[in-house]
């Protein structure tokens, strides 16, 4: 809605739904590697946390913007009804590595390109004592038990959700693993069966748009009988060529793969969340 006068958005909002929002603190911070860290946040208000029974467990991280003054304590979803959008905080979607209810605390782990985007260079500055405020959870996707293996593929973004999925798997799982990450320092440790092979592809500089690495290996990796559940997530173009390769070349049914686009490669958050209403961002 605009004011005709102005032409400026109006200071009240329609209302929103409201999810559960938490307000917590950094407990601690680690270093996965140096595109990665986790951080690690907890308080009582984690007692309220439902989580949900899937591996792709995900919250929406909002970031107050600086210079506005909030009133305290802060209520992302009722200050949209009475704050110009232009001062609503930014909203990113980060998936949960793992939560520990007892010892209430949650760990999110964050991609970082240096000074570029919102949640990174937060991540990368943050310290104990410093606040976070998330809404959520959500996530749908936990891996089939009725299937005969499993295939997973994605990139930094998607690792800790893979991660998750992977160490949730029985210790009989068979199955294949394919991460793209820049170069060997962002291995990380994945507690994966020993049935499932974890294979590291390396872009080694080169762009998401530049590499072919995690469509290549997916492509031509080996392909075990039985029925497959895949969970393929990343950047929107890698997971445009895979749909290609899962639903042309292997001819899996849309039951039995969890596809999506986290990202997009030179787009930013806010442009790629608009995109997905276009034909460019869609996937399916």
């Amino acid at each position: 809605m605009s004011s005709a006068d102005t032409g400026k958005e109006a200071l009240v909002a329609p209302a929103v739904k409201r999810r559960t929002q938490f307000t917590l603190t950094v407990v601690r911070k680690e270093q996965l590697g140096p595109h990665m860290v986790r951080v690690v946040a907890g308080g009582p208000g984690l007692a309220a946390f439902e989580a949900k029974d899937a591996t792709d467990m995900y919250v929406k991280i909002h970031f107050l913007q600086p210079g506005v003054d909030y009133a305290e304590p802060v209520d992302v979803f009722g200050l949209r009804e009475s704050m110009p959008r232009d001062q609503w905080p930014a909203t990113r979607t980060y998936t949960v590595r793992w939560v520990d209810l007892a010892a209430r605390e949650i760990a999110i782990d964050f991609v970082i390109h240096g000074d570029a985007g919102l949640a990174g260079p937060w991540a990368e500055a943050a310290a104990p004592g410093d606040r976070i405020i998330f809404s959520g959870p959500g996530g749908a996707y936990r891996p089939n038990p009725d299937a005969d293996w499993y295939l997973f593929a994605g990139d930094e973004a998607a690792l800790p959700a893979m991660a998750a999925a992977i160490e949730a798997l029985p210790a009989d799982a068979a199955g294949r693993a394919y991460v793209e990450v820049d170069t060997e320092d962002d291995i990380q440790p994945v507690a994966a069966p020993a049935g499932v092979e974890v294979t590291w592809l390396f872009r080694n500089g080169a762009t998401p748009a530049q590499s072919t690495q995690l469509v290549d290996a997916v492509a031509g990796g080996t392909w075990p009988d039985g029925e497959v559940d895949a969970f393929i997530h990343g950047e929107r173009e890698y997971m445009k060529a895979l749909r290609d390769v899962l639903f042309k070349q292997r001819g899996l049914a849309r039951s039995q793969v969890s596809l999506s686009g986290y990202w997009a490669y030179g787009r930013t958050e806010d442009y790629f969340q608009a995109e997905k209403k276009q034909p460019v961002g869609k996937i399916l």
